[in-house]
């Protein structure tokens, strides 16, 4: 079910973000290309776009300030503008749920806070966004609601409630100490290798600086 109805219904209302390790890079399309194909919930997969259709793709791409690239190959981008694109591409539809699948993975500081400033004012228009993540500061300053899962449901709840070394312990499987740091979470392994589960502040990585 999706907003009270089922989903095969809804399906139009629905935007997807995938990670970014899912698309295939060097397929020849063009930035204006997958932006347009945020239109096929509306308008079917065979269907040519309407000018209606290409509006909404430019005004996408406009909001992500990804226009000026819309004749560029996908795969000549750099990484955060290529988030940029994927998140264009689910919002051309105007969609009333967003679905994000780890959206901060690989993005610097600067760029994590850019797609957090935009999620923020897609959520302050009406709009709904679930995201899977890894990214606790991201949970802790923008989330509402947060579900912790490892293989079932381990706590749901504000951030404040669920964001505990308890819980955090039981969903990584492995002993977390939580740090709490301007309003932010973060957590640490005791370990001196950290496992893949560890999670840590992002570092600034300067070649993802395109991502204004």
């Amino acid at each position: 079910m999706v907003l009270g109805q089922p989903n095969t219904e809804q399906r139009k209302r629905i935007g997807y973000m995938p990670q970014i390790e899912d698309v295939e890079w060097d397929f020849p399309v063009t930035v204006g290309d997958v932006a347009l194909m945020g239109r096929y919930a509306r308008r079917g997969l065979f269907r040519r776009p309407t000018r209606d259709d290409r509006q909404a793709a430019d005004a996408a791409l406009q909001r992500l300030g990804m226009y000026e690239f819309k004749n560029r190959l996908i795969g000549e981008l750099s990484g955060g503008q290529r988030r940029r694109v994927l998140l264009a591409r689910a919002l051309a539809n105007g969609p009333s749920v967003l679905l994000m699948d780890e959206p901060m993975a690989g993005l610097d500081a600067r760029a994590q806070h850019r797609l957090l400033d935009i999620m923020n004012e897609l959520r302050d228009e009406g709009t709904t966004i679930v995201l899977s993540t890894h990214d606790l500061s991201c949970v802790s300053t923008c989330a509402a609601k947060v579900a912790c899962l490892n293989q079932r449901l381990i706590a749901f709840g504000e951030p404040t409630e669920v964001l505990t070394e308890k819980v955090l312990n039981q969903t990584f499987g492995t002993h977390l100490l939580l740090v709490h740091l301007d309003g932010q979470a973060y957590a640490y392994q005791h370990h001196v290798h950290p496992s893949p589960a560890t999670i840590e502040p992002p570092d600034p990585q300067p070649e993802e600086q395109q991502f204004p």
